[in-house]
């Protein structure tokens, strides 16, 4: 296995910590004053909000796992922890979405007076809270999947905030009570947008799929260019997290030669997809003339 090193964003697990509690303090506020308005997209509002503040903690506890050091039994650490965390925050935002949906449904059926002032003023105060979290989190959602998942959670609240607020306002001034019951639609399928595209992501790098950006036939034949390569072939590209892409691979040489100087091949190789593909780790089983498959996917 060869690994080259890059420069890493250092994500911080204390800002996903101050938008737990940021995110705890503005979700009971909202369930009372959903319950005191009478509002449905204000208490589905802070459903939401609870269901990221245990999105965050999930978040929050993975990532104190992937930093722990490998072990004998543990090969590769807790690495992979965000990933789960990643995919099982994007699953809740879909199934709040549709718990959404369904209340909004009924409240349609079923409409009621609304204390608009008091919606008005917390969703204010949901639209800083989580303006704040926000401004926490975009950059480490730039360089992590399971941060990414939590910034989404928030933004995707914020929004969720400024529709409770415009609601608010016409059910104030215009006394469309109505209103309450498409906002709280209108958040739902927005959850699902992201929700779905974050599951697929999360999905396929658990899967050990092949990163998107990589075709293996162009990789083959870069790698094919470099003097001393025969066949490049048994070829598996996968992420191992978000900062971490692995590649294994056979390399039926074109001579018999030396390790040594299969090792100056080998680094010519790694330069090649490490510039070109961004793959940083690397684990490849020289061979000349093996009697073995030399197709570039083999079913192991």
């Amino acid at each position: 296995m060869s690994e080259i090193h890059i420069h890493k964003h250092e994500v911080k697990g204390k800002n996903l910590a101050v938008s737990i509690l940021l995110n705890l303090v503005i979700t009971i506020a909202q369930v009372v004053g959903g319950i005191i308005s009478g509002s449905l997209s204000l208490i589905s509002d802070a459903l939401h909000n609870f269901s990221d503040v245990l999105s965050l903690v999930f978040s929050y506890v993975a990532h104190k796992l992937s930093r722990r050091k490998a072990s004998i039994k543990n090969t590769f650490g807790f690495k992979r922890a965000e990933l789960i965390a990643a995919f099982v925050n994007a699953s809740t935002l879909v199934i709040v979405a549709f718990i959404l949906i369904y209340g909004a449904v009924e409240r349609f059926f079923n409409p009621h007076p609304i204390e608009s002032d008091l919606v008005i003023w917390l969703a204010l105060l949901g639209i800083i809270v989580n303006g704040l979290s926000v401004v926490f989190l975009r950059k480490d959602a730039e360089h992590n999947l399971n941060m990414k998942s939590a910034y989404f959670h928030l933004l995707t609240d914020m929004m969720a905030s400024v529709a409770v607020l415009s609601g608010g306002l016409l059910m104030k001034f215009f006394g469309w009570f109505w209103v309450d019951g498409v906002m709280t639609i209108a958040i739902a399928i927005y959850l699902i947008f992201v929700g779905l595209k974050l599951l697929m992501e999360s999905t396929k790098m658990l899967m050990l799929f092949t990163p998107d950006f990589i075709d293996i036939k162009d990789l083959v034949r870069e790698v094919h260019k470099i003097p001393g390569v025969n066949k490049f072939h048994h070829i598996h590209v996968w992420h191992l997290n978000d900062e971490e892409l692995h590649l294994e691979a056979h390399l039926d040489c074109s001579e018999d030669i030396r390790m040594s100087e299969f090792n100056n091949l080998l680094r010519e190789i790694e330069q090649v997809l490490f510039h070109q593909f961004h793959i940083n780790h690397i684990n490849i089983q020289p061979e000349f003339k093996k009697d073995d498959s030399k197709d570039f996917i083999v079913q192991d």
